[in-house]
């Protein structure tokens, strides 16, 4: 397994702070963000390294042992259970080897790791860390606005998650212990689940912002006045000024998409006016449109 840099794919050093790692995380999804990125065939694999990368490093425990560990963290809880095995079986050999090791020493040590009976003839039940799997979940873009709960079926298990508001197009997260079944009483492997989003027909999304075309009346868009327009969290009034013109562009503060696991922070929602010319008039109105033309 070749070492993956966590610090070095989020552009920080080993010093960050939780906040430097959330703030680099957040700049790189953004950028990197396989929607932003349509012609580069590298983008989803650079957006889930971020991702994982996130995963590991803002989380405190996990972060320790990957500073301790590096690219064998996941097998951490492994390797210190077989050096305390190794303490023990040299602690009960005496004094005859004087505080070191011998070359059998070292080969029961990492054997009791990694497999293979040990040395002096005497065979043990090695302990094996089941398989890791992978899958893929598919949601709407409203199902992923707001924190729910789902039932999977992962080879003949079933598994309930929680799935935190505001998981992103492409995100995989790790269900942990939810893999293959550990061999000898070892540690059952882990889930990682990748998340597909689906568009969606009235809005883009892009990171936690979401941006809409509205529909807007010749009346309206001339005069002024009050809509009603649609969100994701429900309907809200929007005040039209006056002269309004076609590709006019608003910002609905807070009214985007919620932020993955900040509750109570959202994005914005951009809205992009569209002018509608009327049709099928009447004699009377077309007289009405010519008057104004003349005036």
């Amino acid at each position: 397994m070749n070492f993956v840099d966590y610090y070095k794919i989020l552009g920080i050093d080993k010093t960050a702070t939780p906040k430097d790692i959330k703030n680099a995380y957040r700049k790189l999804a953004r950028k990197y963000h396989p929607d932003l990125n349509p012609n580069d065939k590298n983008a989803k694999k650079n957006f889930q390294q971020i991702n994982e990368a996130n995963e590991v490093l803002s989380d405190p425990e996990k972060r320790k042992k990957y500073d301790q560990y590096g690219k064998d963290w996941q097998h951490s809880e492994q390797f210190e259970k077989s050096k305390q095995y190794q303490e023990q079986s040299s602690n009960s050999r005496g004094a005859r080897y004087s505080g070191a090791q011998s070359e059998g020493d070292f080969s029961d040590f990492f054997e009791s790791m990694f497999g293979g009976a040990a040395s002096g003839g005497r065979s043990r039940r090695v302990k094996y860390r089941g398989e890791d799997f992978n899958a893929e979940l598919h949601l709407d873009l409203i199902d992923a606005f707001k924190t729910h709960k789902q039932m999977l079926t992962v080879n003949g298990r079933k598994i309930r998650i929680t799935i935190s508001a505001g998981i992103e197009n492409g995100q995989t997260i790790k269900i942990a212990g939810h893999g293959g079944q550990g061999i000898n009483g070892g540690p059952n492997g882990d889930l990682y689940i990748t998340f597909s989003i689906a568009n969606h027909p009235g809005f883009k999304r892009l990171g936690n912002n979401l941006y809409a075309l509205v529909d807007l009346d010749l009346y309206t868009a001339v005069l002024g006045g009050e809509i009603t327009i649609d969100t994701l969290n429900g309907k809200v009034k929007l005040k039209v000024k006056p002269e309004t013109q076609n590709g006019s562009k608003v910002k609905l503060k807070d009214k985007g998409f919620p932020v993955y696991k900040n509750d109570g922070q959202f994005g914005d929602l951009h809205i992009t006016y569209t002018v509608k010319i009327p049709t099928n008039l009447t004699e009377k109105q077309k007289v009405l449109f010519t008057e104004l033309s003349e005036s």
